[in-house]
């Protein structure tokens, strides 16, 4: 039996003689020279952290270099060594030792030289460093755990020491990988950590099939503890391989693997290594993280060195985030990087502006405009401190409110052949876009002063009149529009007008003309001029003849005819350009789209408690009804969000029109039932389910006779509402099953619907592994069910009863069902941990009968149906991880009236120890017995090793740990039980400083507090000298 076996079964003992005072012992010990250091002594020394310990290093490799034969050196050190690495706990005497014996065996290391005449001199300064590594090697499989701890540290710090050009035997090198490779599998966490960083300069990124990057990405994706995870990431080296590992841990559960994960990013990834979506979701992950500490790397440590790559640029590391689709990241990010600037000149280098304080059209891009808005919005949230700086970011009204309309003016309009074209339909985006964030501007404009604020109304007025203004604009301008003026009824009045000019503009229409009328008038014109012709002729002839008499009649009536020609011709002319201007409806799909768009927003402006004014009704009974029936998708799904929102202002036009809403949502396209199905989700969040409770009875001789019909309908009517929606979470359309489930969380959290059923079936829906790839509806479910289950009892009541529906439906599963491949174990432990009463947000007073115990009396039931059922044992097992008050009364005799009974009837040995314990737990007299038996025990064996805390102490910490771990794995398994599979939690789970903790509610005792200050005084020697003693 080897040392390290025997410390397996006397570590404990070896561990209790440390915890003694030990400076007496060493008081009696004469002082040996540094220049003839025993080994012994520099152990002894090494512990102290005051001592130098370069210069004991230097003594003692003196001491090293003048014997001839080493082997009793290395038998004597490696026999100190021994007593520290059977030392699991973090010990500073122990650290000290550790590191005492890193810097003796890395002053062995020579500089690497090419003379092939050194190299045997090399080989014998290296013996020593080769020794001990194959001694760490041949100790890292020992059975203690303590031991192969420490043989691993040892063997990560003596690689670390080394210096970059070291070299070391490939056998050797081969054997330490192999041998780190083992271990970074065992079942400790700590060993695995101190071999995942032994491995660090083991790895070769450039090679695919490496084995320690292999099992660096294994480590990353499957290993339970977040401490071996964060060693990974500490040393892993990025690649091309490794990259999308790292990413991922940036959406670790554990908040310092997260923070963890941003640094390496930060310090070793450049941001071209990084796809544009992985940089925006690293973004936008990062800076609305949960955790404040994360949100702090992302912004003092990733978005500063994103900067330095791009050369302090801050619109280039924009243009690497592509804005136009990721514009709120993109000003959350700017956020981030204006609040850590020092002047206000350092925000204002990235936006260039002329006299006017305006960007020059030709110069707008999306960058540059975007930056120009979320700093001006970040100045505009100081208030009065960024006044000034504000006043030299932005125009007048007036001046931005031309600047504004003659931006907008230009947007190229495309003709469908050119909407083929991806080179124009991306240009005109990118125009949309700049024109997007100068109407966000608006809101960071001044418009207290009269005059500008008049003026940007009618140029708000005249670009949402304009035929070319992008239907995606029209919304965000009336949102503007609406937020410049002041009374809701001039709102109200402003948008109706809108609309009207927009639906039945003013156009010139010429009138149709009689084709008899302009022949007769052709004929008669034409008579006029051969009259005239006729007269000219002979007024010729009589001048010839002298007969100026004649002559001057002749000239009088020539006028006559001229001036009847010109009448004739006038109104020849009048009768072919005879256009009036009049009103025209127009009934197109983008006419009626950007009616209905501006209509939606005013409704969504308004405040619902105004009600529905008689233009408001006007605009429903012209425009958004008929809307409803168009032909067209876009038209009809703008219409159904427009009765939606119109009716959250009036209950009776809610009620009007709910069956339309029902029937939409069943009948048409995917996206206008989805749109329906939102509105009605709405109205149900509003007003509930006893809105149709509100509709008008009608009128009957026999009241008493009508009335329960009328009341039976209405519960039809709300049956049918709840089946509907239940059917919705079976569609095979994704997005429609996904808002069903949404909809249904959020009636059920505000309480307007409290059914175990659908509770039931949004779980199912939750761990069916069709969903697997729906995010959005998994983490919805996952916010609601934590949220819920912790608002109430009442709620936790909820929970409680669907549990067994739930376990019935997942047992009973088909083998070609989905949900038979659920782990109901996981499941099962999602319900205990949504139901414990100490869940629950605020505790209610102490009740007679908790959540728990009448969940047991549930299961109790349930086993008893069936005894030799499979699904018996996972119930028993259920039933050890409830919280069940152990008081008596009746509560708790009939609890064990039905263990009793179960085992009697159980006969799985499992099962029926659990029970047997459950039962000793509910039996307060048998556990007291034996609780003192043991502590009589423990207490004597406490009194002969000189312990420092009582066996009832002890037992309170056991049972607490228990508890907590239960409530860890409980809380592990809500927030992980999505992925449909156990997490697997054993006793080596570690904190980060690596050393177990007991459970901060139990105060320890007086001799605990003494026993812990004497553990930080541990000295080798004392156990180094009995050893030496007994030999």
């Amino acid at each position: 039996m080897n040392f390290f076996t025997i410390c397996k079964f006397f570590e404990k003992d070896l561990y209790d003689l440390f915890s003694c005072n030990l400076y007496l012992c060493f008081s009696n010990i004469n002082m040996p020279g540094d220049s003839d250091l025993e080994i012994e002594e520099a152990f002894r020394r090494a512990q102290k952290a005051h001592n130098n310990k370069a210069k004991l290093v230097a003594s003692l490799k003196n001491r090293y270099n003048k014997l001839e034969d080493k082997t009793e050196f290395h038998e004597e050190f490696v026999r100190c060594l021994k007593y520290a690495m059977i030392i699991y706990t973090r010990e500073p005497a122990v650290e000290n030792v550790i590191d005492f014996v890193t810097r003796f065996a890395a002053s062995f290391e020579t500089p690497v030289n090419e003379n092939p005449d050194e190299e045997e001199e090399e080989e014998d300064e290296n013996e020593f460093l080769n020794f001990l590594l194959n001694f760490l090697l041949e100790s890292h499989g020992a059975n203690s755990h303590a031991v192969r701890f420490r043989a691993c540290q040892l063997v990560n710090k003596l690689l670390g020491s080394l210096s970059e050009n070291a070299q070391i035997d490939d056998d050797l090198w081969d054997r330490i990988h192999e041998a780190m490779l083992i271990r970074v599998t065992d079942k400790y966490p700590n060993v695995r950590i101190q071999a995942a960083l032994a491995m660090s300069r083991l790895q070769d990124p450039s090679n695919v099939d490496c084995p320690t990057i292999k099992a660096y990405m294994l480590l990353l994706e499957n290993d339970s503890n977040p401490e071996v995870r964060r060693a990974v990431l500490s040393c892993i080296a990025p690649s091309a391989t490794t990259l999308s590992k790292i990413y991922k841990r940036t959406r670790d559960v554990k908040e310092k693997v997260r923070k963890l994960a941003y640094q390496v990013l930060a310090e070793k990834v450049h941001i071209r290594a990084l796809s544009i979506a992985q940089r925006v979701s690293l973004l936008h992950e990062g800076l609305s993280d949960s955790a404040d500490s994360v949100k702090e790397v992302v912004k003092t440590h990733l978005l500063p060195a994103w900067l330095r790559m791009q050369q302090g640029d801050v619109l280039q590391l924009l243009h690497r985030l592509d804005v136009e689709n990721c514009a709120e990241t993109a000003v959350t990010t700017l956020q981030a990087i204006f609040s850590m600037a020092t002047s206000p000149d350092d925000l204002q280098n990235g936006v260039r502006l002329d006299e006017r304080k305006r960007i020059p059209v030709d110069s707008l891009t999306c960058e540059n405009v975007l930056y120009w808005r979320a700093l001006c919005e970040f100045v505009k949230n100081k208030g009065n401190e960024g006044e000034e700086l504000l006043e030299r970011l932005l125009p007048e009204t007036a001046i931005f409110a031309e600047y504004l309309y003659s931006y907008l003016k230009s947007i190229t309009q495309l003709s469908e052949e050119q909407r083929a074209d991806m080179t124009q339909l991306e240009m005109v985006m990118t125009q949309e876009f700049i024109g997007q964030q100068l109407i966000l501007l608006v809101g960071c404009l001044d418009t207290s002063e009269e005059g500008g604020r008049k003026r940007m109304v009618a140029v708000l007025q005249e670009i949402l009149l304009m035929p070319n203004t992008p239907t995606s604009l029209i919304g965000l301008l009336v949102e503007k529009l609406i937020g410049i003026l002041r009374d809701d009824a001039q709102k109200i009045q402003m948008v109706a007008e809108i609309i009207s000019d927009v639906r039945e503009p003013i156009l010139p229409i010429s009138e149709p003309v009689d084709e008899n009328e302009k022949r007769r008038k052709q004929v008669k014109l034409a008579e006029v001029r051969v009259q005239i012709m006729e007269a000219k002729q002979t007024l010729e002839e009589c001048i010839s003849c002298q007969d100026f008499s004649r002559a001057a009649e002749l000239k009088d009536s020539i006028s006559q005819l001229e001036e009847l020609k010109n009448q004739l011709v006038l109104e020849a002319s009048q009768s072919a350009d005879n256009i009036k201007e009049q009103r025209v409806e127009k009934s197109d799909a983008k006419t009626l789209l950007k009616c209905l768009t501006m209509c939606a927003e005013l409704f969504k402006q308004m405040n619902i408690k105004r009600g529905i004014c008689p233009t408001m009704n006007a605009l429903i009974e012209s425009l958004i009804l008929p809307g409803v029936s168009n032909p067209n998708p876009a038209v009809r799904n703008m219409a159904v969000i427009c009765l939606g929102t119109a009716a959250l202002h009036s209950k009776d036009l809610a009620n009007t029109h709910l069956v339309l809403l029902l029937q939409i949502t069943q009948l048409d396209e995917p996206k206008i039932r989805i749109s329906a199905l939102r509105a009605l989700v709405d109205q149900l969040l509003l007003n509930g389910l006893n809105i149709l409770q509100d509709k008008p009875a009608p009128v009957s001789q026999d009241d008493s006779n009508e009335q329960p019909e009328h009341q039976a309908e209405e519960e039809s009517t709300v049956q049918s509402i709840l089946k509907m929606l239940s059917d919705f979470l079976d569609s095979e359309i994704c997005e429609l099953r996904t808002e069903t489930a949404e909809g249904l969380a959020k009636l059920m959290y505000c309480g307007r619907i409290l059914s175990p059923k659908l509770l039931s079936r949004l779980v199912l829906l939750w761990y069916n592994p069709v969903t697997e790839d729906d995010q959005r509806l998994r983490h919805c479910l996952g916010v609601f069910l934590q949220l819920y289950a912790r608002a109430s009892r009442t709620n936790q009541e909820c929970v409680e009863e669907s549990f067994l529906p739930t376990m019935r439906t997942l047992f009973n599963a088909p083998v070609t069902s989905p949900l038979s491949e659920v782990d109901t174990s996981n499941v099962a432990e999602l319900f205990v941990e949504l139901t414990r009463p100490s869940a629950l947000v605020q505790p209610a007073a102490v009740q007679a009968v908790s959540v728990h115990d009448s969940l047991a009396v549930r299961v109790c039931n349930e086993i008893l149906r069936d005894t030799s059922a499979p699904e018996v044992r996972l119930y028993c097992k259920t039933l050890s991880w409830l919280e069940i008050n152990t008081e008596p009364g009746p509560a708790n005799s009939d609890l064990q009236l039905l263990l009793k009974d179960i085992l009697q009837e159980v006969k799985d040995k499992h099962s029926i120890r659990i029970i047997e314990k459950l039962c000793n737990q509910l039996n307060g007299d048998r556990c007291s017995k034996s609780a003192g038996n043991q502590d009589t025990t423990l207490q004597n064996l406490d009194d002969h090793n000189g312990g420092a805390r009582t066996k009832s102490t002890h037992k309170e910490v056991n049972k607490d740990e228990t508890k907590a771990k239960r409530a860890k794995r409980g809380q592990k398994k809500a927030s992980t039980a999505k992925n449909g599979k156990k997490a697997e939690l054993s006793s080596d789970e570690s904190d980060e400083e690596n050393v177990p903790e007991e459970p901060p509610s139990v105060r320890p005792s007086r001799r605990a507090k003494m026993a812990a200050i004497d553990k930080t005084k541990q000295d080798l020697t004392a156990l180094m000298n009995q050893e030496a003693n007994s030999s």
